[in-house]
């Protein structure tokens, strides 16, 4: 049984993440204003406030007994979240049993250095794909403890690889993991999870279909 939690995204959600980590991402390149640029800010002002009369109107997402009638849906953090928001990495990733295996690029919005992936980045990309890897499993856990190690400069734009290897004792995950350029390893990552149970977590309200 593998492990969700949360609601799933709408379509369009999946739709625009992408197209907005590109936008951001040619707007980080422009060398001078265009009228291309600011028609672009005009719109989404316009589309914020259209956006906004449709939101909830409290921020809290519906989760547990206690949670705001008009609260936000919580969407399922449980995998791959940079398809929904853009401020996440999106991978491939293929998990057999114990390993798991995959691809990663890094578009110019994840730039620190020169050329060269923020570490920060690094770290959030690797909590993700060790979580994804726990939940297809079907036990996975709040995070308690995640510790990166950046052996050499991770670039942009290019394709990498990663790897992951995953032990379970007791109430603990323990997982290490790579990524790597070809054979080269650009940074190492240990996690520790509570290895949770899915049953006793809170009840997540469903998506409401009459806005």
């Amino acid at each position: 049984m593998t492990w969700t939690f949360g609601e799933p995204p709408l379509v369009e959600t999946t739709e625009l993440a992408p197209l907005l980590r590109r936008l951001v991402g040619i707007a980080l390149s422009a060398e001078v204003p265009s009228t291309a640029l600011r028609t672009l800010i005009d719109d989404l002002v316009a589309a914020e406030r259209s956006l906004a009369e449709l939101a909830p109107s409290s921020p809290t997402p519906r989760v547990g007994a206690d949670h705001p009638a008009d609260g936000r849906v919580y969407l399922d953090h449980a995998r791959n979240i940079g398809a929904f928001n853009p401020a996440f990495p999106v991978y491939e990733i293929t998990v057999e049993g114990s390993n798991a295996s995959g691809s990663v690029e890094f578009p110019i919005i994840y730039e620190g250095p020169p050329g060269i992936v923020h570490g920060g980045f690094l770290g959030v990309f690797f909590d993700c794909v060790m979580q994804h890897h726990n939940c297809d499993l079907g036990v996975a856990g709040k995070s308690t403890s995640l510790g990166v190690r950046f052996r050499r400069p991770a670039p942009l734009l290019t394709p990498l690889s990663f790897d992951i290897e995953r032990s379970v004792s007791t109430d603990r995950i323990e997982s290490n993991a790579r990524l790597l350029h070809g054979s080269t390893v650009l940074a190492e990552a240990r996690m520790e999870a509570i290895a949770g149970d899915l049953s006793a977590l809170p009840p997540v309200s469903a998506r409401k279909r009459d806005r």
